[in-house]
């Protein structure tokens, strides 16, 4: 995977979602949650890099960071929480592909509790 029309192809691939520009520039697409409207995906260029922001349980995302010199610290997001996946063809597109599908249920709507009447 190395376009951002890739990369929105594997992320329209999961249910219920959408392609969204909130910020007026073209260069900053972002997949959201059709019943939450949360984002899972952040596709953009940096420094002439085709890039994916995708959320990462914070343990994965260290692990994923070391296996994939592709994998770095999120750009301008929560670095604990988000990773950047340089879109560069040097990792996988299964792999790539499973973290979009990782992110996509981290920011899922949570079932809401019942409240317990007395």
């Amino acid at each position: 995977m190395k376009t951002r029309k890739e990369a929105i192809a594997a992320c329209m691939d999961l249910p219920f979602v959408y392609e969204d520009y909130p910020f007026h520039d073209e260069n900053w697409t972002v997949m959201r949650h059709r019943e939450n409207q949360k984002t899972f995906a952040l596709i953009f260029e940096h420094a002439e890099k085709m890039m994916i922001n995708v959320k990462a349980e914070p343990q994965a995302a260290e692990l994923w960071r070391q296996v994939f010199p592709s994998v770095i610290p999120a750009y301008h997001m929560n670095k604990t929480h988000w990773i950047s996946i340089i879109l560069d063809g040097t990792m996988p597109d299964e792999e790539i592909i499973r973290l979009i599908g990782d992110s996509y249920r981290l920011t899922a709507a949570r079932p809401k509790k019942s409240r317990k009447t007395e």
